[in-house]
């Protein structure tokens, strides 16, 4: 037992370790990690210990191991804990509404903020998305990865970090029933109509109008 808890101190501490080397380094997704055995040596752990945390870290997700290239960062939005959390959080229906409630507060704020801040990058690149989303509705296909990109720079072009750094996780937990939402017949086509409306409101800079129609958009989209 007592060896047992000896371990699992190691494991975490290891862990805790490589967090803090990623922060140390400024490494970003796609960047590439210390080998095993260099990271053994620079944690000064056994690389039975530093395999068996990189192992945990790469079932999450969290990282992937490229054969004859050697390990790297992947991003969160890949990582199957969102997955797990999210399967649990959305059980319980008191959440799942505290959640959607707390997402509607972050855009109606966020698209308020866009409309002083957004720029004509931010207008550009979420005139690509909505040309995409359109595209993949031709082919018979959900844009369920252009409804969150759209969604994401009104996030960004409100240059606030931190509020962009809360919304996306609850996107990411939220992701069936976004999903569902962009299944029901006709929805997506109304969506990304919704989604140049905004776009437009923001452009012209009326905030009253970007808010209604986005507050409008999320109640369409039954969030």
């Amino acid at each position: 037992m007592l060896d047992s808890l000896q371990e699992k101190k190691v494991y975490e501490g290891i862990l805790l370790q490589i967090h803090e080397l990623v922060q140390e380094k400024n490494l970003r997704p796609g960047d590439k990690l210390p080998s095993e055995r260099e990271l053994s040596e620079q944690l000064g752990a056994g690389r039975s210990s530093v395999r068996e945390a990189l192992r945990a870290l790469e079932l999450l997700g969290l990282i992937e191991t490229r054969r004859g290239e050697g390990t790297f960062l992947r991003h969160y939005r890949h990582n199957r804990l969102i997955d797990i959390l999210g399967f649990f959080i959305l059980r319980d229906y008191k959440t799942k509404k505290d959640l959607i409630e707390m997402r509607k507060v972050l855009e109606l704020d966020a698209v308020r903020m866009a409309c002083r801040r957004a720029t004509a990058k931010h207008f550009e690149e979420m005139e690509r998305i909505l040309a995409a989303a359109e595209e993949r509705i031709e082919q018979g296909e959900i844009p369920t990865e252009e409804d969150y990109l759209f969604h994401r720079v009104i996030c960004r072009s409100s240059r606030n970090s931190i509020l962009h750094r809360i919304w996306a996780p609850l996107v990411e937990y939220s992701n069936s029933v976004r999903n569902e939402s962009l299944a029901r017949e006709g929805r997506a086509r109304s969506a990304v109509m919704e989604h140049r409306q905004i776009m437009e409101a923001i452009r012209a800079g009326d905030e009253e109008k970007a808010v209604e129609r986005m507050r409008a958009h999320l109640e369409n989209s039954k969030l």
